[in-house]
């Protein structure tokens, strides 16, 4: 998901005032499930994007929806968001929000995509090698499975990108072959 970086700043103020009220972890949990509740919903995005749902119906489906289920820091963060007109955020904050949270608390995640599911020694390399390129940080592991890779396994940690799947071989040779370094004699 590409982040504005409005998102940036509202997420920022969140993580801001939640370290100056002792509560990072609890803010963190409602945001991951305002995340996940925007991302399972395409209703939900639809209404909070909408330019003809006014804003008070706007703040009370949310009041409603999440009613019970979040901390009142993100429920009075959320009535802020409403009402500077920038529900239609709330997602991307969410997830700004995280990343934020994860700097915070030194978290780092490798995210191995495979042909098949690693088994327990391929994953403990994994995150050997993840915590050998960020000493001192916890490392979070996320796994996806991706049959068109054929075999091997792309890693992806922060920024860098290790790519040791088959099918990038096979596009290598591809082009490889494709160049044609035979010159004729005239």
């Amino acid at each position: 998901m590409n982040i504005a970086p409005v998102a940036y700043r509202y997420a920022r103020s969140l993580m801001d005032l939640s370290l100056e009220k002792a509560n990072t972890d609890a803010v963190n949990e409602d945001m991951a499930l305002v995340a996940n509740t925007c991302a399972g919903s395409r209703e939900l995005q639809v209404l909070l994007s909408s330019p003809v749902v006014k804003a008070d119906k706007k703040e009370k489906v949310l009041d409603q929806l999440f009613a019970g289920k979040i901390g009142a820091i993100t429920n009075s963060f959320i009535g802020i968001l409403v009402r500077k007109g920038r529900e239609a955020l709330l997602p991307q904050v969410a997830a700004a929000f995280t990343e934020l949270y994860k700097q915070h608390k030194g978290i780092v995640t490798a995210e191995v995509i495979s042909a098949v599911p690693l088994t327990d020694d391929a994953r403990k390399r994994v995150q050997e090698l993840a915590a050998a390129k960020h000493p001192g940080k916890s490392i979070q592991l996320s796994e996806k499975v991706d049959p068109s890779l054929i075999g091997g396994v792309t890693i992806r940690i922060g920024d860098e990108q290790y790519d040791g799947s088959v099918s990038r071989r096979l596009n290598d040779l591809r082009r490889e072959f494709s160049k044609n370094p035979y010159i004729p004699e005239i």
